[in-house]
């Protein structure tokens, strides 16, 4: 009842042109993440009457299928009228380079969201010859979460880095038949291992891996992997036949204690399970990352050639504005990247990020398009395959190097 109110007030605040016909939005937001996209939908419909959105999800975790499908229709001529795309480099190295976007700073400008976005958030949407998306969000993806009844229940704390979880946390869970850390499909695998990355690495080093300054053959770097390996040797062996929901519901259920997910899961156990945050579950940054934000940002572009460009410009409007951010973020377990967001609209997981956002360091998420461009990210997948089959960290690390050679990371 709260959210219809919240939507019903922002459809009249809100103003724009009438766009008629119909119009097509393009994501990856289907089932548990269904309702936040919804909630957007059902304000621009109530805006222009006269327009049918045509809400065209693709399913598959972190848009991995999706993306595969927009290759398809941008290569062949045949763009929705906007699509959704992780902030960064996944969008700007692909559909801006190959000049297939329209340029939004006149936008931006006319609806004032260069005063109200941050501007580092604004920098990494842009280039010299403009600015490329509409950011609709932020979520976090070093985050670690548990239930904390259930932790008490076996006698373990939140690990502070990942020796303590590995040498203490990890064995004292197995002892009692807990999986101490699940995953899921492969993609989370991807996620998991940025987040030991920046534990192991630090902030600078991290980020040299994506500026180029740091190898992925230097030691520290290879390192990394005999870390990851070590935490793999204390998750679940079916990791390759679950979504991240299920990875999560081993959480919620007492099956496995820890899970290392960005935060579309506390929109998931607060929207789907009905969880309250702080008892039904609980969070942490992920070990070693304490103080560090890594983020990354859903966003929405205007492809060239858009089928009802007037619409998309008017979806754009709706997807930047206050109430429009306020409706879907209060759903998707995310918060908004406005500085004027209303925060007593969001429950106390958001309200955390929140304030975690505007006071710890920030870095870019690889598995999420942030930092390196897609044809990298893309191909991290072989590199992790690598490492799966073989447990070799400097397979890994040299295969890593290959691809960052061979796409131009951090040129």
């Amino acid at each position: 009842m709260v959210q219809r109110l919240i939507v019903w007030m922002a459809a009249l605040l809100l103003s724009g042109a009438m766009a008629q016909g119909e119009i097509e939005i393009f994501s990856w937001w289907a089932g548990d993440e269904g309702p936040a996209l919804e909630a957007l939908i059902e304000l621009y419909e109530a805006q222009h009457a006269d327009t049918d959105v045509i809400n065209a999800t693709v399913t598959g975790g972190s848009g991995v299928n999706a993306r595969a499908v927009l290759k398809t229709r941008m290569l062949g001529g045949d763009p929705p009228d906007s699509f959704q795309v992780h902030a960064g480099q996944e969008l700007i190295g692909t559909w801006v380079a190959a000049n297939r976007m329209e340029d939004l700073t006149g936008l931006f400008e006319e609806e004032g969201f260069m005063d109200v976005f941050p501007s580092t958030l604004i920098e990494q949407i842009s280039t010299e010859d403009g600015i490329w998306s509409v950011p609709v969000n932020i979520h976090r993806s070093n985050v670690l979460w548990f239930v904390p009844g259930n932790l008490d229940a076996w006698g373990v704390t939140v690990p502070a880095d990942w020796s303590e979880f590995i040498d203490v946390t990890c064995p004292a869970l197995q002892m009692q038949d807990v999986t101490p850390l699940v995953l899921g499909e492969n993609w989370t695998h991807n996620h998991l291992w940025e987040s030991v990355a920046l534990a192991e690495l630090g902030v600078e080093a991290y980020n040299g891996l994506w500026d180029g300054t740091v190898a992925f053959t230097d030691p520290e770097a290879v390192a990394v992997w005999e870390t990851f390996g070590a935490i793999l040797d204390c998750a679940n062996d079916d990791a390759a036949g679950l979504s991240w929901q299920q990875a999560t519901d081993r959480v919620v259920g007492g099956e496995a204690a820890f899970n290392v997910m960005g935060d579309w899961a506390a929109g998931y156990m607060v929207t789907t399970l009905n969880l309250d945050p702080g008892e039904g579950f609980g969070w942490a940054a992920s070990p070693g990352t304490d103080g560090v934000f890594m983020w990354l940002s859903d966003s929405f572009g205007l492809p060239v050639g858009a089928p009802n460009r007037d619409g998309a410009v008017d979806w754009l409007r709706l997807v930047g504005s206050q109430p429009g951010q306020d409706a879907f973020n209060t759903l998707k377990g995310s918060i908004s990247p406005r500085l004027d967001s209303d925060l007593s609209l969001y429950n106390a997981y958001l309200q955390s990020a929140a304030a975690d956002w505007s006071e710890n360091e920030l870095v870019g998420s690889l598995a999420h398009g942030t930092v390196a461009k897609e044809t990298f990210m893309s191909e991290f997948a072989t590199v992790m395959e690598i490492f799966l089959s073989t447990g070799s960290a400097d397979a890994a690390a040299n295969a890593a190097q290959a691809i960052a050679n061979q796409t131009g990371l951090g040129q």
